[in-house]
């Protein structure tokens, strides 16, 4: 009878020290930190956006008006990357006149290096 006793004791405090722990947890759970501008003025930015400005989406999708009837006309058609172009003139052409094009990794001016313009 007596070690019902304690078994029935612990169990009360054990059963109160967990319903004791559940309120500091919940209260520490919904605890939100205040921050202030002076705070936030020594956080150093998260990235490094140093890429040239992308072009505008309402680029005109025209044909390449020229003089000399020997230089190929191109004409932005969606394509945009190295695979889908014929030349270094064409790869050139596109990344100087079209929108969204994946062809100058290295943003040096020079498309398609591994393929055409070396």
């Amino acid at each position: 009878m007596k070690q019902i006793l304690i078994i029935m004791a612990l169990c009360v405090l054990a059963f109160y020290g967990y319903q004791k722990f559940q309120v500091t947890e919940t209260e520490s759970a919904t605890t939100v930190p205040t921050f202030t501008a002076a705070d936030l003025e020594n956080i150093p930015p998260s990235y490094n956006d140093s890429s040239p400005e992308p072009q505008a989406l309402t680029t005109p999708m025209t044909t390449a008006t020229n003089t000399s009837p020997n230089t190929p006309s191109f004409t932005c058609d969606g394509r945009q990357h190295c695979s889908q172009m014929k030349s270094c003139e064409e790869a050139t052409y596109f990344i100087k006149h079209c929108p969204n094009t994946k062809m100058d990794g290295n943003n040096d001016g020079i498309p398609c290096e591994d393929q055409f313009c070396r």
